[in-house]
C-alpha cells in the first residue's frame, strides 16, 4: 500500500541512497497531520451511509436524464450499482485518510477506471458531481475540525480530478 513513508523509502531505495532531509520532512509533515486525517476518517465512517446517499441523490438530481429508459441509471440494478460505486469511492477516501497517502484510491479506485467506464458506456460526470457534493457538504466545525476537513477535501479533490 502506497503511503508517504513507503513512497519516500521506495524513492530513496530506487535512487540507491538514504532518505534525504527533505524526504524525512515530508514524512514528519505526514505524521503531524495524522491526527486530523484519523479524525476525518472516523467522522466519515460514522456518517458514510448518509454522505453516500446524499451524494448519490445530488448527482441524480443534476443528471436526471440518466433515469430514462436505456440510460446508465434506468433500472433498480443500475441505481444500486451507481450508489455502491459512490460509497466505494468514499470508503477509499477513508482508507487513504488512514494510511496518509493516495494508495487505496490509486490502486482500487483510479487504476483503469476510465477504461472500465468507457467500455461500459458509463459517464463519469455523475460521479464527479457526487464527490463534489460530498466535498461541499463538509463543514468545519459542524462535521469535523478545519484541519481534518482540509485532509478530507484534498483526497476528494484527488478523486474528482482522476474522474474528470
Amino acid at each position: 500500500m502506497k503511503s508517504v513513508v513507503t513512497t519516500v523509502i521506495a524513492s530513496a531505495d530506487a535512487a540507491g541512497r538514504f532518505p534525504s532531509s527533505s524526504d524525512l520532512e515530508s514524512v514528519q509533515g505526514s505524521i503531524q497531520r495524522a491526527a486530523a486525517r484519523l479524525e476525518a476518517a472516523e467522522k466519515l465512517a460514522a456518517n458514510l451511509d448518509n454522505v453516500a446517499k446524499e451524494a448519490y441523490d445530488a448527482s441524480i438530481k443534476k443528471y436526471s436524464y440518466l433515469n430514462s429508459k436505456g440510460e446508465a441509471n434506468s433500472t433498480d440494478t443500475f441505481k444500486s450499482k451507481c450508489a455502491r460505486d459512490i460509497k466505494h469511492y468514499l470508503r477509499l477516501v477513508q482508507y487513504s485518510l488512514v494510511v496518509g497517502g493516495t494508495g487505496p484510491l490509486d490502486e482500487w479506485g483510479i487504476a483503469g477506471q476510465r477504461e472500465v467506464y468507457r467500455a461500459l458506456g458509463l459517464p463519469t460526470a455523475p460521479y464527479v458531481e457526487a464527490l463534489s457534493y460530498a466535498r461541499t457538504r463538509g463543514c468545519a466545525p459542524r462535521d469535523m475540525s478545519a484541519q481534518a476537513l482540509t485532509e478530507y477535501n484534498a483526497l476528494l479533490d484527488y478523486a474528482i480530478n482522476s474522474l474528470s
